[in-house]
């Protein structure tokens, strides 16, 4: 990250965070270091098992608040996300897959609006590889358990594309299945939890710095940073929501092409 110097009128300079600004990693055993982020990923687990077991374990025909919410958020998965992507009688098989990972993304992002806490937990690419290189072995398992070796043609080869133009797409179409999905998934969840936090950690800097200031102006300039920072906290807060969505939705796209790959 390129560093950013601005000039101040009592001599000191404004370093903004960058993207190690991090806490340090509470313990470390040799190479290993358990960092904030870890420690974040083990307590949501915590956190949405306690929430779902607590909501599903007094089952009432009229639900309570805590069993409406539990059965709101699974119905949502499963009727907005896995049933009307992977459709028909396919979708139940893999509605714990997409319940769980939307949740548990869903959960790491919203730390992000916490305060006190404010790092999402996908803010570091290595928990977005994870889920993404999971996923993609999912997609292409079953896509040979439905369709055997012939998957591999199917992936590759649209239908209806004449012959003579078929050594041009194969390669294109295999670039883009098999080596620039995975990373393009992993990386839209990466970024855009990185991007907003960096802006929420630059914001504050930035108002820390213009409120140490001598110069009125300088202060004043403080509020419209404010301003800016409250606007940008909430369109953060959607996007961290609006990411879990779109990772789960295309993991349910991925999983429809690959057992309907032979309709496509």
């Amino acid at each position: 990250m390129i560093a950013l110097t601005l000039p101040a009128q009592d001599g000191g300079t404004f370093n903004p965070p960058g993207v190690n600004s991090h806490l340090p990693a509470f313990f470390t055993i040799g190479d290993f270091e358990f960092t904030k982020q870890m420690l974040l990923v083990l307590l949501s687990v915590v956190l949405i098992s306690w929430f779902f077991i607590a909501a599903a374990r007094k089952g009432k025909l009229v639900p309570g608040k805590l069993q409406f919410a539990g059965e709101i958020g699974y119905n949502f998965v499963r009727n907005s996300v896995a049933k009307d992507v992977i459709g028909g009688k396919d979708f139940m098989k893999y509605v714990p897959l997409l319940f769980s990972l939307f949740f548990f993304i869903l959960v790491n992002n919203i730390y992000g609006t916490i305060p006190y806490i404010q790092l999402p937990s996908f803010s570091h690419v290595g928990g977005t590889y994870f889920l993404a290189a999971l996923v993609y072995v999912i997609w292409i398992g079953a896509g040979f358990k439905v369709n055997g070796i012939r998957f591999l043609k199917l992936a590759v080869v649209p239908s209806g594309v004449p012959w003579y133009i078929l050594p041009l797409v194969v390669p294109i179409e295999v670039i883009s299945n098999f080596l620039v999905r995975p990373m393009t998934h992993s990386l839209r969840l990466f970024a855009t939890m990185l991007a907003g936090h960096l802006i929420v950690l630059i914001a504050g800097s930035g108002i820390e710095f213009l409120i140490m200031q001598e110069s009125v102006l300088m202060k004043g300039a403080s509020v419209l940073v404010l301003v800016g920072s409250i606007a940008m906290y909430m369109l953060e807060a959607l996007i961290m929501v609006l990411q879990a969505y779109v990772f789960v939705l295309l993991t349910a796209i991925y999983i429809e092409g690959a057992i309907h790959a032979d309709s496509h």
